[in-house]
């Protein structure tokens, strides 16, 4: 066996089937009618260095053969098979808990990792800095010189954002700490994932980790940028950048985040301003032909309101930090930030990318 292979993780034993070593990392790879991703995400777990991991790949009852193709193909992947869709929330759920790990690294299954992703991340989170949840650098499959995101970011109007969407991968080289993970890439303590209960699986898919490291961020919890953990990804294969389904989720599960999350002092500040960015998005969904997903989004998260409010008495009853800690954290140009990263996403869409 040479030096490189020695130091590759410790996925697999020699016959193919998976370690029985419990590892340092447990990494969840969910999908869902995605098999043509998954041998180039495979295949890049399986060369990762320095590190011991297992993989965990959850099928939302994909209709593409995926679990068999897998059971086939990679023996060394533990394969959670769901009898039904259960959204990047749910799914995400059922993976962690049978994770073995110390630590949980979320993978979107059309995303690729360098070899020393992992460790990268394994890295910082033994570091002295305070921070439990850590973020990829994540660049785009077809162009690794432009950065997809470098962690999530939230407005204070009560929007959220991808940190650095558009940008070149060289203006995301520093190491931050930032307001969150962006799920397609990222490890956290399972000891705090599971102390947040996971991801809240009403969103059933986006913004599901804002929420997430908002509510660790009431608990007093940090998040840190890690640039030397690279990951190259397709970006939003199965529910597309502005689909139907995409606005309808988005629009929704923006607003449960900011009620649920947003302590009164700073609602009542924001609320002026969160009633503007909600006009301006209405307006910009009109513009692409999306009003109507748009309209029905905000109709379910208002329907959907009492149960928020419920979670959210207990939330705020239980964080530990000030307004101030939160307010902090929060993006103030608002517009500035949403105009360029609709802009991105637009030429993006010219180019059928």
């Amino acid at each position: 066996m040479s030096p490189d292979q020695e130091r590759r993780s410790s996925n697999r034993r020699p016959d193919g089937g998976p370690s029985d070593r419990v590892p340092e990392v447990s990494v969840v790879v969910l999908t869902w009618n995605g098999r043509q991703y998954l041998d180039d995400c495979l295949a890049a777990l399986a060369a990762q260095r320095d590190v011991s991991a297992e993989t965990i790949l959850v099928d939302n009852a994909s209709a593409d053969g995926t679990v068999d193709y897998v059971r086939e193909r990679f023996p060394w992947v533990r394969l959670v098979a769901l009898p039904d869709n259960r959204g990047f929330a749910g799914g995400n759920n059922a993976g962690v808990r049978q994770a073995r790990g110390r630590y949980v690294a979320l993978l979107n299954n059309d995303a690729i990792p360098e070899p020393d992703w992992l460790r990268a991340l394994l890295d910082e989170a033994t570091r002295r800095t305070g921070a439990v949840l850590l973020t990829s650098r994540i660049v785009y499959a077809h162009d690794p010189r432009v950065i997809d995101s470098a962690g999530d970011g939230f407005l204070r109007w009560g929007g959220a954002f991808k940190r650095l969407h558009g940008a070149p991968a060289s203006a995301a080289a520093q190491s931050a700490e930032v307001f969150g993970v962006c799920g397609a890439a990222c490890l956290m303590s399972k000891r705090v994932f599971d102390e947040l209960d996971g991801f809240d699986e009403d969103f059933f898919v986006s913004h599901e980790d804002v929420d997430l490291s908002y509510r660790a961020r009431l608990l007093g919890y940090h998040c840190r940028y890690v640039p030397a953990a690279v990951v190259r990804h397709h970006g939003s294969p199965s529910i597309g950048r502005a689909s139907e389904l995409a606005v309808f989720h988005g629009q929704r599960n923006l607003e449960w985040v900011y009620f649920k999350n947003t302590p009164w002092n700073l609602i009542v500040w924001t609320l002026p301003g969160h009633v503007v960015y909600t006009l301006a998005a209405a307006v910009h969904f009109a513009r692409i032909g999306r009003f109507g997903a748009f309209l029905r989004g905000k109709v379910a998260a208002l329907k959907g309101l009492p149960d928020v409010l419920r979670k959210r008495r207990v939330i705020q009853r239980t964080r530990r930090v000030s307004d101030d800690a939160i307010w902090s954290r929060l993006e103030r140009r608002w517009l500035a930030t949403k105009r360029a990263e609709k802009q991105f996403d637009a030429a993006l869409a010219r180019r059928g990318r």
